[in-house]
C-alpha cells in the first residue's frame, strides 16, 4: 500500500442488511407516510446514529426516500424484495466468506467470543481490523480466507470497507481483529476513565484515521445544548503523540 486509508466520511455505498430489513418491515406494516420528507429524515437520523453505522458514511433522508420509492415500484410489478432475495444469505454475516468448512466456523466462533456478546443473528456482527501498514483500525467488509502460521497462530485475509482487492491484508486474529468500536454518546462521557483504552480519530490536514489511544487526563465540564464539553488528554499508542480531544472523536473499544 502506498497511501494511508482515511476511514472518515467514505462515500455512501448502500444500506446495511439490518437497515434494509428495518425499512422492509416498515414498508410491509404501513405505506402511508413512508415517502414523506419528515419520516425519511427521522429514519435517516436513526440509521446514522446507530452503532452498526459507526465509521460508515451517514445516511441522507433522500436516500431513504429513494429506497421506499423503488420498493413501491417493485411491489407494483411483483418483484421480490431485497430482503427475500438475500433470505438464505442473511443467515451468515457478510464478514464470513471463509472456506474450508468446520475450521472456518471455529474461527468465526472465536471472533464472536472476542466481541464477548451473545448474538443470535450472525448478520448483526461487525468487526474492525488493524492494518499492518499504518497501525490504524478500519471496518472489515469481509473475511476472505484464513491460514495458520508456522508459530501456530491464525491469520485471516480481510477486505476493508470501501477498498478493493489491492488493499486486502493478512492480519492476526488475536492481535488485530475485534468487534466494531462504538462512538460514545454525549451522556456516556462518564464511561471514559483515566488509563482506559479508546479508539480515537486522529485528525490531520489531509486525512482522519482511527488509532488506539490511552486516556491520560480528563477535564470534566458541564454539558450544554451542544452536548458533552469535557476534554480528554490522550496518548496515541502507535506514535506516542499526545493531544486534547473532545468526546466526539472517541469510540468505545469492544475487545
Amino acid at each position: 500500500m502506498d497511501r494511508l486509508r482515511p476511514r472518515q466520511r467514505p462515500v455512501f455505498s448502500g444500506f446495511t442488511k439490518a437497515e434494509i430489513e428495518k425499512m422492509e418491515k416498515l414498508f410491509m406494516e404501513s405505506r402511508e407516510l413512508l415517502q414523506s420528507k419528515e419520516f425519511c429524515q427521522k429514519l435517516a437520523r436513526n440509521f446514522s446514529s446507530s452503532s452498526g453505522r459507526a465509521g460508515k458514511p451517514i445516511v441522507k433522508w433522500n436516500e431513504v426516500q429513494n429506497w421506499f420509492t423503488t420498493r413501491q415500484q417493485e411491489s407494483e410489478v411483483k418483484v421480490p424484495s431485497v430482503t427475500n432475495t438475500y433470505k438464505d444469505e442473511s443467515r451468515l454475516p457478510q464478514t464470513c466468506l471463509l472456506n474450508d468448512g468446520d475450521q472456518s466456523c471455529q474461527i468465526l466462533k472465536g471472533l464472536v467470543a472476542k466481541v464477548g456478546e451473545k448474538v443470535l443473528d450472525l448478520s448483526e456482527l461487525e468487526f474492525e481490523a488493524k492494518s499492518s501498514t499504518d497501525g490504524a483500525w478500519y471496518d472489515v467488509d469481509m473475511f476472505l480466507s484464513h491460514r495458520v502460521t508456522s508459530s501456530g497462530e491464525t491469520e485471516v485475509c480481510v477486505r476493508f470497507v470501501g477498498f478493493g482487492a489491492e488493499e486486502d491484508e493478512w492480519v492476526n486474529v488475536k492481535k488485530a481483529v475485534r468487534g466494531l468500536s462504538i462512538p460514545f454518546e454525549h451522556s456516556e462521557c462518564c464511561k471514559v476513565m483515566v488509563g482506559g483504552l479508546v479508539l480515537c480519530l486522529q485528525e490531520r490536514r489531509d486525512q482522519s484515521i482511527h488509532y488506539d489511544a490511552h486516556v491520560l487526563e480528563i477535564e470534566r465540564k458541564t454539558h450544554d445544548i451542544r452536548g458533552c464539553r469535557c476534554l480528554f488528554f490522550i496518548r496515541y499508542d502507535h506514535d506516542c503523540s499526545e493531544e486534547t480531544v473532545r468526546l466526539r472523536r472517541l469510540c468505545r473499544v469492544l475487545g
